[in-house]
């Protein structure tokens, strides 16, 4: 199944987090774009973060993140073929 829109911009939203420490959450404004407000929602309904605006990761938001942060790490940096 390839990505959507909205599974992007869910990603996007994941990798906002500091994955360095679990005292530092985001907050998604009212005046954000629709589109980052949407996604916010629906990682909230997952079970992916603690408030549908922002908040914290939850232990199963900690590990999308990991992973969605990891995966854009090896996809932007250079081959060392």
């Amino acid at each position: 199944m390839p990505y959507n829109e909205e599974i992007m911009q869910e990603l996007n939203v994941l990798n906002l987090f500091n994955l360095n420490t679990t005292q530092e959450g985001i907050k998604v404004h009212s005046s954000a774009q629709s589109e980052v407000i949407a996604a916010t929602q629906r990682l909230f309904d997952k079970g992916l973060i603690t408030q549908h605006d922002g908040g914290y990761l939850t232990p199963l938001g900690h590990d999308a993140a990991e992973s969605t942060q990891t995966l854009l790490t090896i996809l932007i940096t250079e081959s060392r073929l």
